[in-house]
């Protein structure tokens, strides 16, 4: 299988502009999907943030089942600030913002000890497509930063006044390389990574594979499937949704997008990928 890698100029520009504004910033939210919260962690935006104090949101819980709050918990067992939400959901953005305020208490206390009133300002940050846009838009109460469903909408640095802080906008970033490969396509799976540059029959057997392993109920609900090999899954795939060509032979490219797009659009169900040794190789625990 081709390794994935996505590191384009664009990314390694935001990491420098980030290493630069991470200075006028008082602490960092790091936006992790829900859905494989060790997979969409970039280790890289650690070594920027420094002393800073993090909060981690794992973000879209709608689409997330019950393991990804096992994995909060470790989280926050082994000492980080973190919380479950949903950046579309306004009833969220109450707890998002109490969090947050709980994460600069500290800094808010002493700003108010010394007669100080500016606002208090969040890097906000993580790997495409993970909802760092949606989450600011959802703050401030209307639409300040430009969000897309495809990874790379944000391309520069945008402050964004909400309530009482004010928030930088980042575009998302990718580590350099991909060491863990099987982490590598999860995020192609939900994406985090650019369509273009992925192998798209290589991802759909793979995504097969791993829900065969992980869900398999859901394949059987959705395309009747009870088990087999990728290939031969991708088969009733095709077979389900009607992606047959001239001569009875199956239109694999549909089909394969169909399954993806099924994932990502929630059509089988909340799942999560990764388990706790995964939070332990992404270096999250």
């Amino acid at each position: 299988m081709k390794n994935i890698q996505w590191y384009p100029g664009h990314m390694a520009k935001a990491m420098r502009l980030m290493e630069e504004s991470i200075k006028l910033c008082d602490a960092v939210v790091f936006v992790l999907d829900a859905r494989a919260p060790a997979s969409s962690f970039n280790p890289r935006l650690c070594r920027i943030a420094g002393n800073k104090p993090v909060l981690y949101l794992f973000n879209k819980a709608d689409m997330a089942d019950g393991q990804a709050e096992i994995l909060l918990k470790t989280v926050k067992e082994s000492g980080k600030h973190a919380v479950l939400g949903n950046a579309t959901a306004h009833k969220d953005a109450r707890a998002l913002q109490a969090a947050m305020a709980e994460l600069v208490r500290e800094k808010s206390e002493r700003n108010r000890e010394k007669g100080v009133t500016k606002p208090l300002r969040f890097l906000v940050a993580g790997i495409p497509n993970t909802g760092k846009s949606t989450l600011i838009n959802l703050l401030a109460g209307s639409k300040k930063a430009v969000t897309g469903d495809k990874a790379g909408v944000t391309r520069k640095n945008q402050w964004v006044r909400c309530g009482a802080f004010e928030l930088l906008d980042t575009p998302g970033t990718m580590p350099p390389s991909c060491e863990n490969q099987t982490l590598a396509r999860r995020l192609a799976y939900l994406g985090g990574i650019n369509d273009d540059i992925l192998e798209f029959d290589e991802i759909a057997l793979c995504l097969l594979e791993e829900m065969a392993q992980k869900y398999p109920d859901r394949l059987c609900e959705r395309y009747g499937i009870k088990g087999g090999e990728p290939l031969e899954m991708l088969n009733k795939v095709c077979a389900r949704m009607g992606f047959v060509l001239r001569g009875n032979e199956y239109d694999y490219e549909r089909g394969e997008r169909a399954l993806i797009d099924d994932l990502r659009k929630g059509r089988l169900g909340r799942v999560c990928f990764d388990g706790a040794e995964d939070l332990v190789s992404a270096g999250l625990v």
